[in-house]
């Protein structure tokens, strides 16, 4: 647990804090050069059983409590500490050591006692516990040196392996909460409005809409209550980036709120968390409660004439959610679904007041840009999009998981540079970016800057973040059907556009794989994708069709020959014959004994057939044949 310091008293004054947080300073660089252990307890270690390698970590270093270094550690720290996550779910646990910096990944309960024995007592690595960097084939010692961890910007995630993430005084100890010091030190609203339009911040959870603009239109409205909300509902499959910043740096998204409120004249604001992000919730609502210990949040924050409050409000799921209205309107208690704009949630949004939403990478950068400058901040990433932005890379990849680049980094950089490229040998053929109603790019342009508008030049968008590599044994017409799967059952009805039209496409797109589409089918698609994307009444209805709509931009010959029968990749089943063989078949009849739907006959003595109406394609009987007599073709 974080070790919040009893009776300490509530800071009084922006230089209380400002003092407070030099002390914490000077504390947080004696503690890194003690012996100290830092389990990583993001969910994907959590789900790897991190929290019990952390328990036993507790209850073995308490057993040797005759053991002078640990004695050593301060009076109110804890020899052990919750770290948040690194980003390398795939090798978790992951457990860092200090001052050596030693890190091991895969650590069990088992591997505790000896950890303890050998690297926190006498500096010892374990090699077998080490990391193995896919790129080098060597076993690394510290993260830093790790390929994975080496070529990214670390900015938003800093502190890797060593931050607390359930510690306000470890934040603090990292120079957090200077920025709001800082703002309540005397700035003026509209100083920090502009000064967060200088740095070129734009929002990091969809479009890329400039911040600074946003935050200009809420102090413009008129009004008496405003609020400010965070989206933290972040909906698409395989991306975290939102989970992961919550649960290992939750106040620097509350600073940024707070920030945010002081900025525009709010008093009150939600953070909208999916109820699925559990640990998320609880860190958030845990930062909430100390930072108000602090007088950090609630009524005059820090003796100025400022009040806030912070309240978190749990989703249910829904993806339409994460459209601004939508979730608006959840908070409200109302279904879940999107409004016509304008008016802009800034003008008319929580309960029909001027209302701030913006996501929670956005907010995280507010401090770092206010503590840093506007100038230093811009060094990070290219002229229209400043600064980094933090990536969920899945797929076939030696190395998956959250990364940070600055903005300009190529997509070739990261599958090749940061993930080591594939796991299984193959090319990666296209990338796939933006979550689930991103778009599909093919190799040819792995070099582009990655950037807003180098994307959208190209007809993808930086999304919600999410990267997922596509190798070439894959079916670029079976990935538009995957995807647009999810955003047929995820469209929440309201407009007939994304209902029906998602609906239709995807049947199309099912003719496709099953071998019956024509090219009167090819043409209905292409029309009906412009038809979503121009008439639906949401962000999330005009972007569904962007797997279709770059899939037939770039992988347009895989349609045509899907149409002429054949599935290049040999992926969609439809296209798939199973064949027995006769030189090798045996006429055992265990193939025809085991297939489910009767579809294979034959006699003792002569090789048996395959009824191809009849099969279903489920490759059952190749894994009965003991002769190999069975292939697939097509």
């Amino acid at each position: 647990m974080s070790t919040v310091i009893a009776n300490e008293p509530v800071l009084k004054s922006p230089q209380e804090l400002f003092d407070f947080i030099e002390k914490l300073k000077e504390k947080r660089e004696r503690k890194l050069q003690k012996p100290c252990v830092y389990v990583c307890v993001g969910t994907g270690c959590t789900a790897s059983g991190s929290r019990k390698v952390y328990a036993k970590f507790v209850e073995v270093i308490k057993a040797k409590g005759l053991d002078i270094k640990i004695e050593k550690i301060d009076d109110d720290d804890e020899p052990v500490k919750k770290t948040g996550c690194c980003g390398l779910c795939s090798l978790g646990p992951l457990v860092k050591i200090m001052p050596s910096g030693i890190t091991y990944s895969h650590v069990t309960v088992n591997d505790v006692e000896e950890i303890v024995e050998r690297t926190l007592l006498k500096g010892e690595a374990i090699e077998r516990l080490l990391l193995t960097d896919p790129i080098t084939d060597k076993k690394v010692e510290r993260l830093e040196d790790a390929t994975f961890f080496k070529n990214q910007t670390f900015y938003i995630m800093e502190a890797v392996g060593t931050s607390e993430c359930e510690s306000i005084e470890d934040y603090m100890a990292r120079g957090g909460y200077s920025s709001l010091a800082k703002v309540l030190s005397g700035m003026d609203r509209l100083e920090i409005i502009n000064l967060i339009k200088a740095s070129g911040l734009r929002g990091r959870g969809g479009g890329g809409f400039p911040t600074g603009l946003k935050w200009e239109a809420a102090y413009k409205s008129q009004g008496d209550i405003k609020y400010v909300v965070c989206n933290a509902d972040e909906g698409d499959p395989g991306a975290f980036m939102n989970r992961t910043l919550l649960e290992r740096d939750p106040h620097s998204v509350l600073e940024g709120m707070i920030i945010a409120a002081y900025a525009i004249g709010a008093r009150k604001g939600y953070a909208y968390i999916r109820a699925e992000y559990p640990i998320a919730v609880e860190m958030f609502n845990k930062a909430i409660e100390d930072a108000k210990r602090y007088g950090l949040l609630g009524k005059s924050i820090l003796g100025t004439d400022f009040s806030f409050d912070l309240y978190v409000k749990e989703g249910a799921g829904a993806f339409v959610c994460g459209e601004e209205t939508a979730l608006l309107a959840s908070i409200e208690g109302k279904r879940g679904v999107p409004r016509p704009r304008p008016p802009f949630p800034a003008q008319s949004g929580l309960w029909g007041k001027p209302t701030l939403i913006n996501n929670v990478e956005s907010y995280a950068n507010v401090p770092k840009i206010i503590r840093d400058g506007v100038e230093n901040y811009r060094k990070r990433g290219v002229e229209n999009s400043p600064g980094t932005k933090m990536f969920s890379v899945t797929g076939p990849l030696k190395l998956t998981g959250i990364i940070e680049i600055q903005f300009g980094t190529t997509i070739r950089y990261i599958l090749e540079n940061i993930c080591g490229g594939t796991s299984n040998g193959r090319k990666i053929k296209a990338i796939q970016i933006g979550g689930p109603s991103g778009a599909c790019l093919p190799e040819e342009l792995f070099d582009l800057p990655l950037d807003y508008d180098s994307l959208k030049s190209v007809g993808a968008m930086v999304g919600s973040g999410g990267i997922v590599a596509i190798t070439d044994d894959r079916c670029m017409v079976e990935v538009a059907r995957f995807f647009l799967d999810f955003t047929k059952r995820e469209s929440c009805g309201k407009c007939v556009p994304c209902r029906e039209g998602t609906m239709q496409a995807y049947n199309i797109l099912e003719k496709f794989t099953q071998g019956k589409a024509t090219y009167e089918d090819l043409e209905n698609l292409e029309y009906l994708s412009e038809i979503i994307k121009t008439a639906s009444l949401c962000g999330l209805g005009k972007t569904a069709p962007n797997p279709i709509i770059s899939t037939l931009k770039y992988f347009r010959p895989e349609y045509i020959e899907h149409i002429e029968g054949k599935c290049p990749s040999g992926m969609c089943t439809a296209f798939k014959k199973y064949v027995i063989i006769p030189e090798k078949c045996k006429s055992c009849s265990l193939c025809a004994r085991s297939c489910p739907n009767g579809a294979i006959s034959g006699e003792r003595g002569k090789p048996y057939v395959i009824d191809q109406e009849k099969c279903i394609k489920c490759g059952l009987c190749v894994t009965k044949c003991k002769f190999g007599a069975i292939e697939l073709v097509g």
